[in-house]
């Protein structure tokens, strides 16, 4: 049984929006602690900069091979709105001034430009390499 290009499309898609939300918990998705200075009282978090780094260099390798099998205008889409949807989901359980909607506006802006960049370039490589003959 072969799978048509339009079901392997929405396979990848499915699989590319499991894989963003995905990373998204492993990375993100368990923290929600906040540490605070003892001598300044200023707090800070709920993240890591190792948890945002990992987060994002699996985001880059998301987008960068979902561009190479899917559109990257797709892959960009998939990825934003997953990405979005989770980070806004817990933000806007655990904060109660209402501002996770200006984090939300900014996680969606840099999802959005990040992983159309990224899955662009993985297109262009990918291309790049496909057209290359196989080295001995």
């Amino acid at each position: 049984m072969t799978a048509t290009r339009g079901t392997r499309a929405l396979l990848g898609v499915l699989f590319l929006a499991a894989a963003t939300v995905g990373a998204w918990l492993l990375w993100l998705g368990w923290d929600d602690e906040y540490t605070v200075d003892a001598q300044t009282g200023a707090s800070s978090g709920p993240y890591e900069p190792w948890q945002v780094v990992g987060c994002v260099v699996t985001l880059v390798l998301l987008a960068a091979l979902a561009g190479t099998r899917l559109s990257p205008w797709l892959v960009a889409a998939v990825m934003t709105v997953a990405f979005t949807a989770a980070w806004s989901w817990r933000a806007a359980s655990t904060d109660d001034s209402g501002l996770w909607v200006v984090g939300g506006i900014l996680v969606l802006v840099g999802m959005a430009a990040g992983s159309t960049v990224v899955s662009l370039a993985g297109r262009r490589i990918g291309r790049r390499m496909a057209g290359r003959p196989a080295s001995r």
